[in-house]
């Protein structure tokens, strides 16, 4: 058995070995796009040899762990292992077409095992992962400025239901909506509710016509629409952008840029600490 370990765990540090893997996972990636166009026989043929070369691979890693479990400590190995089960699920067995479209998705997955392929990949990938819990108290944050600028926006500026104007009321908000439509002409009015205020915030986060939303309010508030100045309208729009854009975003790659660093000196640490048991042994 020490022997089958032994060469296991050459098998399984040797550069060929990684390289022939890397270049499997490649043309599994490669095949799972070319599923989307067209599918045969040939196709399918060739994506069930990769899943047990695949199968063959995460064995070998296994049987070279020095522990069951330090191989299951690594994540790495319980992503690998999650990807190539899934391969093993038949598609007969549910009967429901969205659970069978969903255990599809689920198999595309298998190209993110190119992540794993350069440790300059692994090490982004492992900042990402460490970062969450920092990112998380980021989230809170940026999730109270967005209730707290969601709430004083559908105050400020939801427009009034046309079903409830008469006269020249309603005139003017059909005169509005031919001056200032919605864009695009199908979505509501963007602080009509909580919810598609919100998502509004959103959208001006990305850039997306924010300063439209601005000239239509200003537009609102000359129509009588909405019981908001220009300047209330203006500074709403301009600290929200400003705030979330530059303030909110910088700080989650502050976050980022922080476990990058600590990510680093973890990764040199250990490199000396193995350096130092091999030097040890010698």
């Amino acid at each position: 058995m020490s022997k089958i370990k032994e060469f296991a765990a050459i098998l399984a540090n040797n550069k060929i070995f990684e390289l022939s893997i890397i270049g499997i996972i490649l043309l599994n990636s490669i095949l799972i796009g070319v599923e989307t166009y067209t599918s045969n026989a040939t196709i399918k043929m060739i994506q069930q040899c990769i899943l047990y070369i695949f199968t063959v691979e995460i064995t070998i890693r296994f049987i070279a762990a020095k522990s069951i479990k330090s191989f299951f400590c690594d994540g790495w190995n319980i992503f690998d292992l999650t990807l190539v089960l899934i391969g093993y699920i038949p598609e007969t067995l549910f009967t429901s077409a969205s659970m069978m479209t969903a255990l599809r998705v689920l198999r595309v997955f298998r190209i993110l095992r190119l992540l794993r392929t350069a440790k300059e990949i692994k090490l982004i990938v492992t900042v990402l992962v460490k970062s969450m819990t920092s990112m998380f108290y980021n989230l809170i944050l940026f999730l109270i400025f967005v209730y707290l600028y969601a709430i004083v926006g559908v105050s400020m500026f939801r427009l009034p239901d046309p079903a409830t104007l008469s006269g020249e009321k309603l005139a003017k908000y059909e005169q509005y909506m031919e001056v200032a439509p919605a864009a695009p002409a199908n979505s509501p009015d963007p602080f009509c509710d909580l919810g598609e205020a919100v998502f509004t915030l959103f959208r001006e986060l990305t850039g997306e016509d924010w300063t439209d939303l601005r000239y239509n309010h200003i537009t609102a508030s000359e129509y009588g629409l909405i019981n908001a100045n220009s300047a209330v309208i203006t500074t709403y729009h301009v600290s929200w952008f400003c705030l979330a854009a530059f303030l909110l975003l910088n700080l989650v790659t502050g976050a980022v840029i922080n476990n990058y660093q600590i990510a680093i000196e973890e990764e040199e640490r250990k490199k000396k600490g193995k350096d130092s048991e091999e030097q040890t042994e010698e």
